[in-house]
Protein backbone atom coordinates (compact mmCIF):
# COMPACT_ATOMS: atom_id res chain seq x y z
CA UNK A 1 0.00 0.00 0.00
CA UNK A 2 1.40 3.58 -1.17
CA UNK A 3 1.00 6.41 0.97
CA UNK A 4 -1.68 7.96 -1.12
CA UNK A 5 -3.92 5.04 -0.79
CA UNK A 6 -3.58 4.54 3.09
CA UNK A 7 -4.31 8.38 3.12
CA UNK A 8 -7.62 8.13 1.04
CA UNK A 9 -8.45 5.07 3.83
CA UNK A 10 -7.97 7.11 6.82
CA UNK A 11 -9.97 9.71 4.65
CA UNK A 12 -12.57 7.83 4.48
CA UNK A 13 -12.34 5.81 8.00
CA UNK A 14 -12.19 9.35 9.43
CA UNK A 15 -15.70 10.53 7.91
CA UNK A 16 -16.87 7.21 9.36
CA UNK A 17 -15.86 7.88 12.90
CA UNK A 18 -15.68 11.41 13.19
CA UNK A 19 -17.51 12.25 16.79
CA UNK A 20 -21.00 13.07 16.18
CA UNK A 21 -21.34 15.64 19.28
CA UNK A 22 -19.37 19.08 20.11
CA UNK A 23 -18.23 20.04 23.54
CA UNK A 24 -20.75 23.33 24.33
CA UNK A 25 -20.03 24.18 27.54
CA UNK A 26 -16.78 26.68 28.74
CA UNK A 27 -16.43 23.66 31.18
CA UNK A 28 -16.36 21.01 29.12
CA UNK A 29 -14.19 22.94 27.15
CA UNK A 30 -11.94 23.31 29.87
CA UNK A 31 -11.98 19.77 31.31
CA UNK A 32 -10.66 19.07 27.70
CA UNK A 33 -7.67 21.62 27.37
CA UNK A 34 -6.49 20.67 31.04
CA UNK A 35 -6.66 16.54 30.00
CA UNK A 36 -4.14 17.64 27.12
CA UNK A 37 -2.24 20.23 28.91
CA UNK A 38 -1.32 17.17 31.66
CA UNK A 39 -0.86 14.84 28.80
CA UNK A 40 2.06 17.65 27.53
CA UNK A 41 3.30 17.75 31.24
CA UNK A 42 3.89 13.92 32.07
CA UNK A 43 5.91 13.69 28.49
CA UNK A 44 7.63 16.38 29.44
CA UNK A 45 8.34 14.41 32.95
CA UNK A 46 9.04 11.44 31.13
CA UNK A 47 11.45 13.07 29.10
CA UNK A 48 13.79 14.25 32.45
CA UNK A 49 13.27 10.84 33.65
CA UNK A 50 14.47 9.10 30.70
CA UNK A 51 17.90 11.52 31.08
CA UNK A 52 18.20 11.25 34.73
CA UNK A 53 18.47 7.48 33.86
CA UNK A 54 20.80 8.38 31.07
CA UNK A 55 18.42 6.51 28.13
CA UNK A 56 17.66 10.14 26.13
CA UNK A 57 19.85 10.86 22.93
CA UNK A 58 23.14 12.39 22.86
CA UNK A 59 21.87 15.28 21.90
CA UNK A 60 19.13 15.73 24.65
CA UNK A 61 21.52 14.73 27.67
CA UNK A 62 24.00 17.27 26.51
CA UNK A 63 21.06 19.92 27.12
CA UNK A 64 19.57 18.19 29.83
CA UNK A 65 19.62 20.33 33.37
CA UNK A 66 19.07 18.11 36.24
CA UNK A 67 17.23 20.52 38.51
CA UNK A 68 14.25 20.86 35.39
CA UNK A 69 12.75 17.70 36.70
CA UNK A 70 11.65 19.19 40.03
CA UNK A 71 9.96 21.61 37.93
CA UNK A 72 8.41 18.87 35.83
CA UNK A 73 6.99 17.10 38.61
CA UNK A 74 5.47 20.37 39.88
CA UNK A 75 3.92 21.16 36.68
CA UNK A 76 2.51 17.32 36.73
CA UNK A 77 1.03 18.01 40.23
CA UNK A 78 0.08 21.54 39.25
CA UNK A 79 -1.56 20.71 36.37
CA UNK A 80 -3.77 17.46 37.79
CA UNK A 81 -5.13 19.90 40.51
CA UNK A 82 -6.32 22.77 37.45
CA UNK A 83 -7.96 19.66 36.12
CA UNK A 84 -9.50 18.28 38.82
CA UNK A 85 -10.82 21.63 39.81
CA UNK A 86 -11.85 21.76 36.45
CA UNK A 87 -13.75 18.46 36.73
CA UNK A 88 -15.38 19.72 40.43
CA UNK A 89 -13.68 17.17 42.13
CA UNK A 90 -12.31 17.58 45.58
CA UNK A 91 -8.58 16.89 45.68
CA UNK A 92 -7.98 16.51 49.19
CA UNK A 93 -11.13 14.27 49.80
CA UNK A 94 -9.47 12.21 46.66
CA UNK A 95 -6.30 11.64 48.03
CA UNK A 96 -7.73 10.69 51.69
CA UNK A 97 -9.86 8.48 50.09
CA UNK A 98 -7.19 6.75 47.83
CA UNK A 99 -4.47 6.91 50.65
CA UNK A 100 -7.21 4.75 52.81
CA UNK A 101 -8.02 2.50 50.57
CA UNK A 102 -4.44 1.89 49.93
CA UNK A 103 -3.54 1.56 53.40
CA UNK A 104 -6.18 -1.10 53.86
CA UNK A 105 -5.44 -3.22 50.93
CA UNK A 106 -2.03 -3.51 51.97
CA UNK A 107 -2.88 -4.19 55.52
CA UNK A 108 -5.21 -6.64 54.56
CA UNK A 109 -2.03 -8.30 52.65
CA UNK A 110 0.22 -8.83 55.47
Amino acid sequence: MNIDTLQEKIKLLNEKTRPHYKLYSQREKEILTKTIKLNEEVGELCNDILAVLKLQRKSKLEKFDKRSIYEEFADVIITTIQLAEAAGVDTSRAISDKLTKIEKKYLQDK
